[in-house]
């Protein structure tokens, strides 16, 4: 038996594509092509947590359970908050983060990162990365990077360059061998315990900068452990231009 659940919070409102868990992908529900990734991870439940009637009538037309929570979250991880609650979950239960815009989202990576976190007894996150090979990516400040100890907990996450290669840099070359460079994979782990205490946690000022909430989890002293992928995460949609392309991926 599974011992991980998995939810997908989803906002109706976007700045940049309106009404996105509700685009069609072939004839269905972005949400719901969220769910049916979720549902072969080997989750014992999937659920959606939407701000929006028309989302939660959209999920459960399709067969899928669904929550409506607070409109005011800010933040993906404020609204499994609130399901941890709904649910009345006990604390130990891990509960997976799994994006509502990522409609071709690997089964296998929700299904690695619950079980990071289960081996991981000392963190209260696990997440995911893959390995990065080329300089423009590297440079991208849209594309967030993690260094990881030795033990394969995160230091640092960031949207510059880390770690910087000082030496390589200044003799011309784009991307030393060897250098240990990771993108973050968005997908996230929790105990439903510490689900409940995030939201007491203050915010970070490295977090306000870097516009990542995930620092202020190290911030405040907690280890979130990573699960590194062989393979690169597939792309999400944030934008219109986005989701033609995964419309055309999914042909």
């Amino acid at each position: 038996m599974s011992d991980f659940i998995a939810v997908i919070p989803a906002r109706y409102a976007s700045t940049r594509l309106p009404a996105k868990p509700l685009a069609d992908i072939a004839g269905k529900p972005m949400v719901v092509r969220v769910a049916e990734r979720a549902a072969q991870s080997g989750a014992s439940a999937v659920w959606v947590a939407a701000d929006d009637e028309r989302i939660i009538t959209a999920v459960k037309e399709h067969g899928y359970q669904a929550l409506l929570t607070a409109s005011h979250h800010t933040s993906g991880t404020d609204r499994l908050a609130e399901v941890t609650d709904m649910l009345s979950l006990d604390d130990d239960t891990i509960v997976v983060n799994v994006q509502g815009d990522e409609p071709l989202i690997d089964p296998a990576l929700i299904h690695a990162v619950a079980r990071e976190l289960r081996l991981h007894p000392e963190a209260v996150m696990a997440t995911a990365c893959h390995a990065i090979h080329d300089y423009a990516t590297l440079t991208n400040p849209n594309v967030v990077k993690l260094v990881m100890d030795a033990e394969g907990y995160a230091l640092y996450f960031s949207r510059a360059p880390i770690p910087w290669p000082r030496d390589a840099f200044a003799a011309g070359q784009s991307l030393p061998d060897g250098l240990p460079v990771f993108r973050h994979i968005g997908l996230y782990a929790y105990r439903a315990g510490f689900l409940r205490q995030y939201a007491g946690l203050t915010p970070a000022p490295i977090e306000r900068f870097e516009s990542l909430e995930q620092l202020r989890v190290l911030w405040h002293g907690h280890k979130i452990s990573v699960a590194v992928s062989e393979l690169p995460a597939q792309p999400g949609v944030d934008t219109a231009e986005d989701l033609a392309m995964v419309r055309q991926l999914w042909v």
